[in-house]
């Protein structure tokens, strides 16, 4: 199975109101007040550290798209995420959307959309074919991410979970319900 992937020009940024999304965050998001990053930014580096020391198969797997950047666009939430798969230093950081951040490949769809992705409940293809999931930039890059996640034999969603030590059960849980509610929803 393979990837389609839109055209993009690569390693530039994509200013906020160009990115694919340009109505910003969606739904209940914009009644939020802003959110601290700041405070996400350790969670966030405990996730990718942990997810690579736990799986270092999955980013042996990008080959030299290691180096790659990641911007990761759930588009019903009021930030964007930028992942650097790094083997020496994975990153994942959490960016306002009003940030200029350069990438080599931009993935946005909904929260729930990217997380039964990386769950493996819903097929890439479909997402893309179907608008749920727009892809640009380096395609060599995404399909190698998408490989590699295809062949994980956990799942990305559990890894994150577990994250949490004691908590993981009911972060799992919280995960679990924003799916059935997405799902419900269309």
């Amino acid at each position: 199975m393979t990837l389609t992937v839109l055209p993009m020009i690569t390693n530039r940024s994509l200013p906020g109101n160009q990115r694919l999304d340009d109505a910003g965050a969606q739904g209940f998001t914009r009644l939020l007040p802003p959110f601290p990053l700041f405070a996400l930014q350790p969670l966030l580096g405990h996730i990718v550290t942990t997810i690579a020391r736990r799986h270092p198969e999955l980013i042996a797997r990008l080959g030299d798209n290691c180096k790659k950047r990641f911007l990761i666009d759930p588009r019903n939430l009021p930030f964007f995420l930028l992942l650097q798969p790094d083997p020496d230093r994975p990153r994942l950081k959490a960016h306002s959307r009003s940030e200029d951040v350069e990438h080599d490949v931009h993935i946005s769809g909904t929260l729930a959309t990217l997380l039964r992705m990386i769950d493996g409940q819903s097929d890439s293809d479909a997402l893309f074919f179907n608008r749920d999931l727009a892809i640009t930039g380096d395609t060599e890059a995404v399909v190698a991410l998408r490989n590699a996640l295809d062949n994980m034999d956990a799942t990305l969603t559990d890894d994150v979970a577990a994250c949490f030590g004691p908590l993981s059960r009911p972060v799992r849980a919280v995960i679990d319900l924003t799916l059935k509610f997405a799902s419900s929803k269309s």
